[in-house]
């Protein structure tokens, strides 16, 4: 018998007893885990708006002023240290090893929900989505008994893993990237995966570029894989292009940058709190000399950049370029310290300094703005996850309805900024991305 024979349909590996009764346990501790999710990214915008918005307002400031990010820091930094040196599990994974790190066992879980507390209201620059797939597999964990996660590791791994991805479906608002996510950082294929993905997309956007543009030349029907809707009012050209991969280039460039800063920091700082306090006090200093550089809200440049990417999109002619590179800088700056010393997740601060980057250039002869800002948050999505189709999902579902005209670009500035980012990033000495049982990308 050969070894395809032997191997289960895909009938009998679904409606196998034991698949059906993961299926039902997953589903069952997915509603206490996005339940606990949602409590806590409410919670954690809640103490956001009152560190950023109702305590300048209660000492007679319209916004924050251009010292806030001083003192905040400095007291995340006093608040984070014991959290990360002397609790069970340090607060959690370093992000500069990735966007999660192994289960969080019930024991570690205070620890990471601490750490995420002090630091992301306080206006550290990182997001909340490590932090959240560390809680929903340490959640997971507490829904199965000691002694049938020792005699079961592969389902420790499995439920684990789906109460990470239940957790922050959360924060991206679709189950559809959580899953990509996991999907491809799994990375059953290993490094062969990922070089087959690369060419498939470099191929699937040129070609989604000549039969758009074919189309909308000759005036000829294409036939293709969607509802019927209207033609997109703005179609990529050739300009698009020709800026559209160098600037997908640089903002590799930067990551790679952040990354290699947040790897010195992590070595520098070890397990010493000292340092940490210094290393928070740092990110201070960044965000405040944006503020002095510019003269906007020290905000723009502390916490993740959620609120700030929607400011940009909606806006891009209300920011000097001055002020867009100014932010770019100041918080590739502060993110790459903190994602050495600090806790969070890496992904929302670097697709805010991608967005940043792509709108600064999106004045250039021939590069639209609407293109400039998809390749640019795309581009910077993939540069700091290395999942080009996770980056290129979350890049869409930010863009919406116009993420279909803007895909060949997203695509292949997606593949430029990888190359890019692994080119110059240098190999890390430990970490995983996400861990999904015995399968580790990193």
């Amino acid at each position: 018998m050969t070894e395809s024979q032997r191997q289960p349909t895909l009938r009998q590996a679904l409606t196998a007893p034991g698949t059906l009764r993961l299926l039902l346990a997953s589903a069952l501790v997915g509603i206490p885990v996005s339940l606990i999710a949602f409590v806590f990214i409410g919670f954690e915008h809640k103490l956001q708006h009152w560190v950023w918005e109702s305590a300048p307002e209660a000492l007679g400031y319209s916004v924050s002023p251009w010292w806030w990010g001083l003192p905040t820091l400095a007291l995340a930094g006093l608040l984070a240290a014991p959290v990360i040196t002397r609790m069970a599990g340090a607060g959690g994974h370093v992000p500069v090893f990735g966007i999660g790190g192994a289960t969080t066992t019930p024991r570690e879980l205070p620890s990471v929900a601490l750490a995420a507390l002090v630091c992301l209201p306080l206006g550290v620059i990182l997001g909340p989505e490590a932090p959240l797939m560390a809680l929903g597999s340490g959640i997971a964990l507490i829904c199965v008994r000691a002694a049938r996660r020792a005699a079961q590791p592969q389902l420790t791994a499995v439920l684990g893993m789906a109460g990470s991805t239940a957790a922050i479906s959360t924060i991206f608002g679709s189950p559809l990237i959580p899953a990509v996510m996991v999907l491809e950082a799994a990375g059953l294929g290993g490094v062969r995966l990922v070089v087959l993905i690369l060419p498939a997309l470099v191929a699937s956007g040129v070609g989604a570029l000549v039969f758009t543009g074919f189309g909308h030349w000759t005036g000829l029907s294409i036939g293709s894989l969607a509802l019927p809707q209207k033609p997109p009012t703005e179609l990529l050209d050739a300009a698009d292009f020709l800026w559209g991969i160098p600037m997908a280039a640089l903002i590799g460039a930067l990551v790679a940058a952040g990354k290699l800063l947040g790897l010195r920091t992590h070595r520098l700082v070890g397990v010493s709190a000292v340092r940490i306090i210094l290393c928070a006090l740092a990110v201070g200093i960044s965000i405040t000399a944006y503020a002095l550089a510019t003269g906007r809200s020290p905000g723009e440049v502390a916490l993740s950049g959620q609120i700030v990417i929607g400011a940009l999109a909606a806006d891009p002619g209300a920011w000097a370029v001055g002020s867009l590179v100014a932010l770019a800088v100041f918080k590739l700056i502060g993110w790459g310290i903190a994602l050495g010393s600090l806790r969070g997740g890496p992904i929302f601060p670097a697709i805010t300094i991608g967005a940043a980057v792509g709108i600064a250039c999106g004045s250039l002869p021939g590069f639209g703005m609407a293109p400039a800002l998809a390749a640019g948050i795309c581009a910077a999505g993939v540069a700091a996850t290395r999942l080009p189709v996770t980056g290129v999902v979350l890049a869409a579902a930010l863009l919406g309805k116009d993420a279909i005209t803007l895909m060949p670009l997203m695509v292949i500035s997606s593949v430029a900024a990888l190359l890019v980012e692994v080119l110059l990033d240098r190999p890390r000495a430990s970490g995983v991305e996400i861990d999904v049982g015995d399968a580790k990308t990193g």
